[in-house]
């Protein structure tokens, strides 16, 4: 595990949150609001490990949404690693990243589907055409955005949602009506999914 990050047990069988931050954050930025959103789970913050003049990134880029795509793929790899280190036992396991940190959760996500259970993806940007992850299927994803948002495009955001949609994964895109911050509003609608994604598997796992 060669990131930095962030951790908080948990409770005995709760479940497995990760956290992403976003352009220039840190394992910090999210790990409080898992913590309380999700008070019984295990929270995981990882640190990006490339800096941008400064700012903490979880892969290369080479423009405002140009990406070093092998980098990607190298990082990629690298975070999916990380992630199987964690005992994922009988439990959800939830990925929540932001802007950047949304990117690499996608993209972690996109090439290994069995590792989330549930994934909120906060403002993101794919900028290419993914190729088909039937296994997706069943996996839980909602995409949170904003219509006047300068850097991720309503069009782009559509695809993306449409695109899991495409491979089976139960999608919810919700959109507020600013740009690239966070309303209060956008972080309770995250808030409500991860609690009912350990909702959802409890009912699951009692009958």
């Amino acid at each position: 595990m060669s990131y930095v990050y962030k951790e908080t047990k948990g409770a005995d069988g709760g479940p497995l949150l990760f956290t992403f931050h976003g352009t220039g954050g840190d394992e910090s930025q999210f790990h409080g609001l898992g913590e309380q959103i999700l008070p019984d789970a295990h929270v995981v913050s990882p640190r990006g490990d490339v800096s941008e003049n400064g700012a903490n990134r979880y892969f290369r880029r080479t423009g405002e949404g140009v990406y070093d795509m092998p980098d990607l793929a190298a990082r990629t790899q690298a975070m999916a690693g990380f992630v199987r280190g964690f005992p994922t036992g009988d439990r959800p396991v939830i990925g929540l990243g932001y802007s950047n940190g949304a990117n690499i959760l996608a993209s972690v996500a996109m090439a290994e589907p069995g590792l989330f259970t549930d994934i909120v993806l906060m403002h993101p940007l794919i900028p290419w055409v993914p190729d088909p992850v039937p296994a997706l299927k069943g996996v839980n994803v909602l995409i949170t955005a904003g219509r006047r948002d300068p850097i991720c495009s309503p069009a782009g955001t559509d695809f993306l949602a449409d695109w899991f949609r495409e491979q089976g994964a139960d999608t919810t895109l919700y959109w507020h009506e600013s740009g690239h911050e966070i309303p209060q509003a956008e972080i309770q609608t995250a808030a409500e999914f991860v609690q009912s994604a350990e909702n959802r598997w409890r009912r699951l796992h009692s009958l």
